[in-house]
């Protein structure tokens, strides 16, 4: 396992504790709302204390993007490296008792993911990745789903419930998927469904309105497991626009023919 992976599994391990101890009493915890249908507890804000605790002692010079405490520069300024942090992606899911929610630390290396780390702390299921070496679930080796035709496909997805500005193109596409595919699933965890692509149990994901820590681990697993990951037309910059497309290579391409009628200009 690569130096720097090993620090994030830690790191994702550590929070995966905090939260594991906090799902006992979730019916106590206090909860705020930073905006419509996003949510922040203490767990949150307790995990990703103690990643940030783990990534700093270990590499003190890295930058820090983090969803609780937004950006921070590394102990010598501007740096290389960023460590991209979801303490607990779905914390919505947390607050309810549902148990779809994950830890999702990455790194970013002069812009290029170089490491993720999604860790669900319910199933104890840890996913990895180092560029150019696979991706792993518990130190198996996982690869994109075989499946060639949409038809046949099984996709994840999410609702734009953050901003409902592009509901009703996100409706439309949504529409188009749902009559050419075997299902889709809306689970509620992003770095979750990215997984799951990774592994195989999903053929494919879209979604809008993410966060750079909602998808940076998910997206490189994903690659290294031979999928594709694009914007809503296929290119790059879907890390900035938060405009997600990924799949094995065959139901990807389909999934953009399908969706491409109804994206706004």
């Amino acid at each position: 396992m690569h130096p720097m992976l090993g620090i994030a599994v830690r790191a994702a391990r550590r929070a995966g504790a905090i939260i594991n101890r906090a799902a006992r009493d979730v019916d106590l915890m206090p909860v705020t709302r930073k905006r419509h249908n996003d949510f922040v507890t203490e767990v949150d804000k307790a995990a990703e204390r103690a990643i940030i605790e783990v990534l700093q002692r270990a590499y003190p010079d890295h930058a820090i993007l983090a969803e609780e405490s937004g950006a921070r520069a590394g102990r010598a300024g501007e740096s290389e490296h960023t460590w991209i942090v979801d303490p607990l992606d779905g914390t919505t899911n947390f607050i309810h008792g549902f148990p779809q929610y994950a830890v999702s630390i990455a790194l970013r290396h002069k812009g290029v993911l170089t490491q993720g780390v999604i860790f669900d702390p319910t199933k104890n299921e840890l996913f990895t990745a180092t560029r150019g070496r696979g991706a792993y679930l518990n130190e198996r080796r996982i690869r994109v789903s075989r499946r060639a035709q949409i038809a046949d496909a099984l996709l994840g997805t999410g609702f734009p419930f953050r901003d409902l500005q592009g509901l009703e193109e996100y409706l439309a596409m949504f529409r188009a998927l749902t009559v050419c595919t075997a299902g889709i699933r809306r689970a509620g965890a992003a770095s979750l469904d990215l997984a799951y692509v990774a592994a195989g149990r999903l053929d494919g994901f879209w979604e809008i309105g993410l966060a750079p820590w909602d998808m940076a681990a998910g997206a490189l697993l994903i690659l290294e497991a031979g999928g594709l990951v694009g914007d809503l037309q296929g290119e790059s910059g879907w890390l900035e626009s938060g405009r997600i497309a990924c799949g094995n290579p065959k139901i990807f391409v389909q999934m953009l023919r399908a969706i491409a009628p109804h994206l706004k200009a």
